[in-house]
């Protein structure tokens, strides 16, 4: 059944939207018939995916920085000139370095929170008012990551932000359970994405395995043995932001081929 259509009166806004899985959820919105802002630090990625879309129902904010509350009111605000009340937001901006616990600088702490979890708070608290105005039928959809649902090695600054985005999804769905706007968290595993091909080209670059072999790094988790597709991801948010999903509240949904489940 095609979703055309059935996001016809929303404006969705979509942070980190320039690539990966962020372009792809832009592409699924625009086709499900909302409107959409694009919203990323840097404005290359984000015009080159522009020119994919319908232009018309397309905004670009570029120079949207998740961590500067300025640039995210800003953003907002032009957002909202051009397309009015955001009532979808989706929250996928975020960072992935990697680095023994013992080496993670205060600095690279600092900034993966920033970026990842508090960077999700601000743009959720600036867009808020819009969201509940819009009352039934609004969206928060935060991008989390199966990283917010169990622990990986190397990667604690990023499990511990992405278990703090899957806290705050599931305390902000209770608090605006009234409202009509639902709150919940997408939570992909290893996903094919210009980030993991630029791990598994350093993978292969520092330690002489082939590209198979360090491929094989990122699979071996996933029962299904393979990478998820961002379109996989896209589908995902398109459903938690259709109707049918209005009573999908607070859930951490894993898009993952079985490597979390549920206990």
């Amino acid at each position: 059944m095609s979703e055309e259509g059935v996001l016809a009166r929303h404006h969705a806004l979509v942070t980190g939207a320039g690539s990966g899985i962020g372009a792809a959820i832009a592409r699924a919105l625009v086709g499900a018939g909302a409107v959409v802002t694009l919203a990323g630090r840097r404005r290359e990625p984000l015009v080159d995916l522009a020119r994919t879309l319908d232009t018309t129902r397309i905004f670009i904010a570029d120079g949207f920085d998740v961590t500067d509350a300025q640039a995210v009111a800003a953003g907002l605000g032009k957002a909202r000139e051009k397309f009015g009340p955001v009532t979808i937001l989706v929250n996928n901006a975020g960072e992935a370095p990697s680095a023994p616990f013992e080496k993670t600088t205060l600095d690279m702490w600092s900034h993966v929170l920033a970026v990842d979890l508090t960077g999700v708070f601000q743009v959720t608290q600036a867009a808020l008012p819009d969201l509940k105005a819009h009352g039934l039928g609004a969206r928060v959809i935060n991008i989390a990551s199966t990283a917010g649902l169990t622990g990986y090695a190397y990667v604690s600054a990023y499990c511990a932000a992405k278990h703090g985005v899957v806290g705050l999804t599931r305390a902000l769905a209770l608090e605006l359970a009234k409202k009509g706007v639902t709150v919940n968290a997408v939570c992909p595993g290893f996903t094919d994405t210009p980030i993991v091909a630029r791990s598994i080209a350093e993978i292969v670059a520092k330690t002489g395995r082939t590209q198979e072999q360090a491929l094989a790094e990122f699979t071996k988790a996933n029962p299904q043995g393979r990478l998820v597709s961002p379109e996989e991801v896209a589908d995902t948010v398109l459903w938690l932001a259709s109707p049918g999903a209005g009573s999908i509240n607070g859930q951490a949904i894993a898009v993952a081929g079985g490597e979390v489940l549920a206990g």
